[in-house]
């Protein structure tokens, strides 16, 4: 720790905590900073800061994160402060026995603060919060026996986490989902079998990630999908009667996959008078 020339406490930067480009040292309302009348300054002896740079009164989010960085310990004191950054970036710090309080907080980035830290048993509390990052970071969290309350929530950004996560025995409630990145998820971790729900998808990627997994009999069905990206996919995977249709496919990406996939299935398994 040293002194500045202002007689500030402060603690010299790690090599990788380089200065800010934004100039100005100003608080929440816009006043410029002034460390005498700081309510910390009592404690600079023992908590070091430094002004544009590791500051609690800054406006600037980084000054303020850097801050608690290098004084984890004095988060608590800052949990009603008056700026939301302040607020939410001392919840990453403060005891968690503290953040019950925050969880009703007027600002939704400190819900989504205290969000990434609840324990289970609180976190669904916040299922309900009317902003979409609140309710994305508890579907990026509890437990996954506990999404199957998400699967209808309004945001489709929410529920593509749920489907992300979720048990796959219970996935198939979100095969219908009305959005396309949704079912997506779902089609990626889908069982096997269940994929038939999706082979004809109003999507193309879906269709084509189903083509992806999709057992024998549905590759079958799939190899008439109207688009032709679906059938390629297909093409990848059929055996050798399916692969000889694709091979006289009306597009001349198919045929080639076919041909490729026949060449590969004829070297794996070569006539029976030519087995050792």
């Amino acid at each position: 720790m040293e002194r500045s020339a202002a007689g500030v406490a402060t603690r010299r930067p790690a090599e990788s905590d380089t200065h800010d480009d934004a100039p100005e040292t100003v608080d929440w309302e816009g006043v410029p900073v002034d460390c005498a009348k700081c309510p910390h300054a009592a404690k600079r002896d023992r908590q070091p800061c430094e002004i544009g740079h590791a500051c609690v009164q800054d406006r600037y989010a980084r000054r303020v994160d850097r801050f608690f960085r290098w004084n984890p310990e004095s988060a608590e004191g800052w949990l009603d402060h008056p700026y939301f950054e302040v607020r939410a970036i001392a919840a990453r710090h403060a005891s968690i026995f503290r953040l019950t309080t925050l969880m009703s907080d007027p600002d939704e980035t400190v819900r989504a603060s205290v969000a990434l830290r609840l324990p289970q048993r609180l976190l669904l509390k916040l299922a309900k919060d009317p902003h979409r990052e609140v309710r994305i970071r508890v579907a990026q969290r509890v437990s996954p026996h506990l999404l199957v309350g998400l699967c209808n929530d309004e945001d489709y950004g929410v529920r593509a986490w749920v489907a992300r996560r979720l048990p796959p025995k219970w996935l198939s409630r979100m095969a219908r989902d009305p959005d396309t990145q949704v079912r997506l998820e779902v089609a990626r971790r889908l069982e096997p079998a269940l994929l038939g729900q999706l082979a004809s998808d109003e999507s193309l990627l879906v269709r084509r990630t189903v083509a992806e997994r999709a057992g024998v009999a549905l590759l079958a069905c799939l190899a008439k999908d109207e688009a032709w990206e679906v059938r390629w996919e297909v093409a990848h995977r059929v055996g050798g009667a399916l692969a000889e249709q694709l091979a006289e496919d009306v597009e001349e990406e198919v045929r080639t996959a076919a041909l490729v996939r026949l060449a590969a299935l004829r070297r794996s398994d070569p006539p029976e008078g030519s087995r050792p």
